[in-house]
Parts: C-alpha cells; sequence; structure tokens
C-alpha cells in the first residue's frame, strides 16, 4: 500500500504539539494595525490550539504530524 500523502496547505499551517494537540497562528496581524490595539496586537502574536472537532480534521489532511 502507498504512503498517505500530506497536504502541503495545512503542514504550512499548523503544528503538533507533544501531547497532540494542534498549534497555528493566529490571523489578523498583516496589515491595517493603527486601527489596532496595543493589547490586541499583542494577543495576535501568540499561538492558538484548535479545539477537539478542529483538531481531528487537521489530524486527516496531516497523517504523518
Amino acid at each position: 500500500m502507498p504512503k498517505m500523502k500530506t497536504r502541503k496547505a495545512a503542514a504550512k499551517r499548523y503544528s503538533f504539539t507533544g501531547t497532540g494537540k494542534v498549534r497555528y497562528k493566529k490571523q489578523g496581524l498583516r496589515h491595517i494595525l493603527t486601527k489596532k490595539s496595543t493589547k490586541r496586537k499583542r494577543n495576535l502574536r501568540k499561538t492558538g490550539i484548535l479545539s477537539e472537532a478542529e483538531t481531528a480534521k487537521a489530524k486527516k489532511l496531516m497523517p504523518y504530524g
């Protein structure tokens, strides 16, 4: 049986933690930053953790992740 292919778009967006959770970079920090507060921009720098339902979808896209 051939190897399963990883969806490269998903591999570029998500990474797995040691415990199996999925990390992602939050959106909204690319442009139009002047109207966003400093606190909001600081919190957008942190990585987000996907919910359990979304984690299951991400693991299907990245079988070897």
